[in-house]
């Protein structure tokens, strides 16, 4: 096997043509959707495993539902599925799509940290977005290799707008940018980072969320989109309530120990979501939370979820380098600390897209290079510097022996 450390993965970048993919699951193939007009329903992904001998006293063996690559079947460069937009949206012209959301819930997230909006994406939505992850899972992307090297998903990539076009248009179209707007009270909304995941083997502990882009904070909006319904047994979401307000944890750090001093006010509120397809979770980069998956890591279902940052009106640049969070920003967009983030590399999604932004993208002038690598994680060079990266680098190290 070969194996490849959290910080190497990342200068192996090329901009070489694809590999060809060799078969794989499809996911995108799986049974019609039983629905009614308005709201997503879970999808039977089931699959069937081998069944015992009659007079034999073994369970059933259990098997994943998605297997890690291989090396070669990963891919480089832009991807677009060539999906049919839902609704009739022609790509670039229809205007976004918007949802209303309540005052209650906005002060919800305020309070509490989070909040939990159901029934945003309708069955055509969640379709869309099941497809457009099946068809990255049969291409699978250079940029997902160390993620799903390291044992911590099934397939996890980074900045997938910025390689799947599918899930670009979807952030321009979608009503994601109008319920994140409302959320925030802000008139505008800009994708900071984001994070394509599928089934989290066995899960995250405690935590709170630093790969947030080149952004404060208090600028930052946290988001999950469900395509799937989330088990019974394990897979739901758990938050501490109202811990966005606590200053115990260190603002570096990625696992959080509960038990510490400063959390006492918070550890024993407990707020658990069990999301259905076409949900949002929406929450505060600060608030702590953790996901248990199944103790043996194996996914027998999918749990498919669309997530990441996005930033506020007014936001500024915050340059990173030196600390864990630079990870969610490796391009070479040319900003320096303070400036106000607009740029191609943070596309605007709301009130609209931005034409010239749109048309860099899908000109491949937005993404990571060697040299941009390089020069983002020169920081690492110095002890002070390593030890701000090690808590979020134990994400690698101890997930994978869990």
């Amino acid at each position: 096997m070969v194996k490849v450390s959290a910080v190497a993965f990342l200068v192996l970048a090329s901009t070489a043509s694809a590999f060809a993919p060799s078969s794989r699951r499809n996911l995108s193939s799986s049974p019609s959707l039983r629905q009614s007009t308005e709201v997503a329903t879970a999808e039977q992904t089931d699959v069937a495993a081998p069944q015992a001998p009659a007079t034999s006293m073994e369970s059933p063996k259990r098997e994943k539902i998605l297997n890690e690559p291989a090396l070669w079947e990963y891919n480089f460069g832009l991807q677009d599925p060539a999906l049919a937009m839902p609704h009739g949206i022609a790509a670039g012209q229809t205007a976004p799509e918007k949802f209303e959301i309540t005052e209650e819930q906005i002060r919800t997230l305020e309070e509490d940290g989070v909040v939990h909006i159901k029934g945003v994406f309708d069955a055509e939505w969640v379709q869309y977005l099941r497809d457009a992850t099946g068809h990255q899972v049969d291409n699978p992307h250079f940029w997902a290799f160390a993620g799903t090297a390291s044992k911590l998903y099934d397939y996890i990539q980074r900045n997938i707008w910025q390689t799947n076009k599918a899930f670009a248009n979807f952030y321009y179209h979608s009503a994601m940018g109008h319920v994140l707007s409302q959320c925030g009270r802000t008139d505008e909304i800009r994708v900071s980072t984001d994070l394509l995941m599928v089934n989290p083997n066995k899960g995250f502990k405690w935590h709170q969320d630093n790969q947030n882009g080149p952004i404060k904070w208090e600028d930052g909006i946290r988001f999950w989109i469900t395509m799937d319904e989330t088990p019974a047994e394990y897979g739901a979401p758990v938050y501490l309530k109202g811990s966005h307000r606590n200053d115990a944890v260190d603002e570096a750090a990625v696992f959080v120990d509960i038990e510490q001093k400063g959390l006492e006010d918070y550890k024993d509120e407990l707020l658990e979501f069990r999301t259905m397809p076409g949900d949002m979770l929406i929450w505060h980069p600060r608030t702590i939370h953790k996901v248990d998956g199944p103790s043996d890591g194996i996914w027998t279902t999918y749990r498919r979820v669309l997530g990441g940052t996005v930033c506020k009106a007014g936001s500024k640049y915050q340059d990173k380098r030196g600390s864990g969070g630079v990870l969610s920003d490796l391009g070479r967009h040319g900003l320096e600390q303070d400036d106000k983030l607009e740029s191609s590399f943070f596309p605007i999604v709301y009130p609209r897209w931005n034409d010239a932004e749109a048309k860099e993208r899908d000109e491949g002038k937005v993404g990571r290079s060697p040299r941009d690598i390089a020069s983002k994680l020169g920081g690492l060079a110095g002890k002070a510097s390593g030890e701000k990266f090690s808590s979020f680098f134990q994400v690698l190290g101890s997930q994978a022996k869990r």
